[in-house]
């Protein structure tokens, strides 16, 4: 077995690379929700001048590709690789977005949970020595999603109370391996440590044989109690080694299945954890019903929030675990279950 490797999900990083950049840039619904202060730029027009939901999806990832870059006043030269994907059929925000970006590109697809998934990838590229820097990127956008998935806008369909609101918005992180940077950085005048990526719980599909698309949160939480337990397990871990364990995109229903399927686990995880899309957004004064969902939900969280939490909140670790309904129109139709798949990525300050 590798000497990184812990158990059966888990990995170790030898050469934990730093957050370097990150930035998150959403919707006006996003930006009137609780943490609406923390994101870099809200977006009044949805479309962004474009003729497409899907051409204003790919120009949210670009922009906040751009503004990651800008931030640390880099250029896309200075990326290695990137990791990025998105909810669309055969990722095309993606493939738009990032195009004319022109970095060595790894498109990925692990619906909600791609943030997880590229940063794991990304982190594992430079901990390998086979990069310096590497960027992960991901979005979503409410009307490109419902399109896709649901139904036409127009249509005004009735939403249950077990559905979720795709977020509009897209996060975009820069990892760098550890010796280049400096290893204090300073925050309100205080020194800081800066942000580590020391690890990785790479999740299974689990399928619980759910097949309303409407609630996503319960096809999720088995997969997000995999990953939990795993990394649990593989590192002798309690929920009270973490600060913070969150996950990506549950919601109401969601995390009440989460405390349950955790509970059989052994493990008491309700005083840690805090779920993206029921931070994001307002329940009682947004109608979002059971809260966010969407690629771009964990990543603007994060990128915008989590990390900054990190910084001057005091949070020195936290398990950051993004989740995934991996369904298409194709596979609804045919009448498929809707499996889930979830990665957890250990930040340290």
């Amino acid at each position: 077995m590798s000497r990184k490797k812990r158990g059966k999900n888990t990995v170790i990083f030898d050469r934990p690379p730093v957050i370097r950049s990150a930035a998150g840039i959403v919707g006006e619904k996003e930006g009137q929700g609780p943490i609406g202060s923390y994101f870099d730029e809200i977006i009044k027009d949805p479309l962004l001048g474009m003729k497409s939901w899907e051409e204003a999806e790919a120009a949210l990832q670009s922009k906040a590709a751009g503004l990651a870059l800008d931030k640390i006043h880099m250029q896309p030269d200075d990326i290695d690789y990137l990791f990025a994907g998105d909810l669309l059929g055969q990722s095309i925000a993606t493939s738009f977005g990032m195009m004319e970006l022109q970095i060595p590109h790894f498109g990925l697809y692990g619906a909600c949970s791609t943030m997880g998934e590229s940063l794991t990838l990304a982190a594992m590229m430079i901990d390998g020595g086979f990069a310096r820097r590497t960027m992960a990127v991901t979005s979503s956008h409410f009307a490109s999603a419902e399109k896709q998935f649901r139904f036409p806008l127009g249509y005004g369909n009735q939403r249950s109370l077990a559905a979720t609101w795709t977020v509009t918005g897209s996060g975009a992180v820069i990892l760098e391996e550890n010796e280049t940077c400096q290893n204090v950085t300073k925050t309100n005048g205080k020194e800081k440590s800066p942000i580590h990526v020391c690890g990785a719980t790479t999740g299974i599909i689990v399928d619980y044989g759910i097949k309303d698309s409407q609630n996503m949160g319960a096809c999720m939480a088995p997969a997000a109690a995999h990953v939990i337990a795993a990394n649990f397990r593989d590192l002798d871990r309690r929920p009270e080694d973490y600060d913070r364990i969150v996950t990506g995109d549950l919601g109401s229903v969601g995390q009440k299945l989460l405390f349950e399927l955790m509970e059989e686990e052994g493990f008491d995880i309700s005083s840690r954890h805090m779920d993206c899309g029921m931070t994001i957004f307002d329940g009682k004064t947004q109608d979002t019903h059971a809260g966010g969902s969407g690629c771009g939900c964990a990543a603007v969280t994060l990128c915008c929030y989590l990390l900054r939490q990190m910084k001057e909140a005091g949070w020195h670790r936290i398990l950051f675990v993004p989740t995934g309904a991996l369904l298409s129109k194709v596979s609804f139709n045919e009448g498929q279950t809707i499996p889930g798949i979830a990665h957890g990525v250990i930040l340290e300050c």
